[in-house]
């Protein structure tokens, strides 16, 4: 799979995203197990968007007036800079990335330097770009496991939630919530039976994914 082909263009990333930030709200109360999060307010003018498979393995992915860019560590990579005898950057991941951007990943939170895969994408470009890397026969940089885990349909999602949740989701109201449709108390019950409907509308309210 190229990866960056199966990339849709930010606004369509962005709230697809959004959507699955607030389904792993609703399935998972403990916010550091959740497989997807988006905070809309992250830094001053950028959102961002994480993927985070508990495993030692994330796609970060922020969103601005100037462009969006996504950060991606496979750390079973060979590309990863914990496999290097010195601890660096692979060559060729950063340097094509436009300074405005590359900006945007100077925060602590980010760790810039673990990294196996860079792609970004100016407002005004028609396509996705990922750096020119030369990597070793049989490497692979991450980039189309972790994309992959932005599940593009509600279908995908549901299968997702059955595997890693162990949760068996209704398509229909998933369907809704991916075509934007205001979740509703009764909608978070029928997804997730078990939860405290009320804290999670909260949650959601606060966190303006709804």
């Amino acid at each position: 799979m190229n990866a960056l082909e199966h990339l849709p263009e930010p606004e369509s990333l962005k709230r697809l995203m959004i959507a699955q930030a607030a389904l792993n709200t609703i399935l998972c109360d403990t916010e550091w197990l959740r497989y997807h999060s988006f905070v809309q307010e992250w830094n001053e003018g950028v959102c961002m968007a994480k993927i985070h498979n508990g495993a030692g393995d994330h796609l970060i992915m922020l969103f601005s007036a100037k462009g969006s860019i996504m950060k991606g560590f496979d750390h079973e990579s060979q590309l990863s800079p914990h496999a290097q005898d010195e601890y660096e950057v692979w060559p060729g991941i950063y340097d094509d990335v436009p300074s405005e951007l590359l900006s945007l990943l100077e925060h602590e939170d980010i760790e810039k330097e673990d990294v196996t895969f860079c792609i970004w994408r100016k407002n005004r470009d028609s396509s996705w770009h990922k750096g020119e890397v030369e990597m070793p026969e049989g490497a692979d940089d991450g980039s189309a496991f972790l994309i992959g885990a932005i599940y593009q349909t509600p279908e995908e999602f549901v299968q997702f939630a059955k595997d890693y949740y162990e949760l068996a989701l209704p398509v229909e109201v998933v369907e809704q919530v991916y075509e934007g449709v205001p979740i509703t108390m009764e909608m978070i019950q029928m997804l997730n039976p078990d939860c405290a409907a009320e804290e999670v509308y909260r949650e959601l309210e606060s966190m303006k994914l709804i």
